[in-house]
């Protein structure tokens, strides 16, 4: 079975071969297309501030894949991406060369202690969700129902709407483990 996947990708450092963050990204990408993703359709790269420490702005962007492999299996894929592109697990939030994270995915919610679909905190960061608004407009948040431009409106509006899951999903999710490299 083909599952399509909603991926977010980050960069906030230089790589030696394929040089800026943005330039990072696309040779991510075409890394990902080499591994037998189909990469169906990929956002303008976003710069944005970083989150925590780190003092490099960060290069942004979303892409919807198509593949046959289920989620853990995506996942380690992407990690070892991030690793052949020079990522080091240390410390949280700290400047990466490349940082990928399944965001979405056509199977709606997943979740085991390695991974959690939808990705926790996707609602609450909008150099994902504005890339999310040109790559994956159509899609739903499988907790809230709620698109992408409705979840970029809630959380960048003067006075930010509460994002509810129904309280079913909401509990099922709360009794999963939360992947802590996200």
């Amino acid at each position: 079975m083909v599952h399509r996947y909603v991926i977010a990708l980050g960069s906030n450092r230089p790589h030696g071969r394929h040089g800026s963050p943005r330039r990072v990204i696309r040779g991510a990408l075409d890394a990902m297309t080499e591994q037998g993703l189909v990469v169906e359709a990929v956002s303008p790269v976003l710069v944005t501030r970083p989150l925590g420490p780190s003092s490099r702005a960060y290069a942004n962007a979303a892409a919807t894949v198509r593949t046959r492999l289920k989620p853990p299996a995506l996942l380690a894929a992407l990690k070892a991406l991030e690793r052949d592109f020079g990522r080091r697990r240390g410390q949280r939030w700290g400047a990466r060369t490349l940082d990928c994270d399944i965001v979405l995915w056509d199977g709606g919610v997943w979740g085991t202690a390695e991974l959690t679909i939808p990705h926790p905190a996707y609602r609450e960061r909008t150099f994902v969700l504005k890339p999310l608004l040109s790559v994956a407009a159509g899609w739903r948040d499988p907790i809230s129902g709620l698109t992408p431009a409705q979840l970029h409106a809630r959380l960048t509006s003067p006075r930010p709407l509460p994002i509810r899951a129904p309280a079913a999903q909401a509990r099922a999710l709360s009794s999963v483990g939360r992947a802590t490299d996200f």
